[in-house]
């Protein structure tokens, strides 16, 4: 399942990666892609949105 998520907290490569690392602690087959200007995050993974979203929070974003 493939999902857009809207990440406002995005500010630079760093917070991509640090997103990237926690869907892949999540999911490690998880395809990640975040758009740093854009501040979105693309994810194709088998893990529910919901437990996507929180990983990101987890992570110290905020998800739109």
């Amino acid at each position: 399942m493939t999902m857009q998520l809207k990440v406002p907290s995005i500010a630079c490569s760093g917070c991509a990666d640090t997103i990237t690392k926690a869907i892949k602690n999540l999911e490690s087959e998880a395809d990640v892609q975040v758009d740093v200007e854009q501040k979105i995050v693309t994810v194709e993974a088998k893990a529910s949105e919901e437990s996507i979203k929180e990983v990101i929070t987890a992570s110290g974003h905020t998800v739109e």
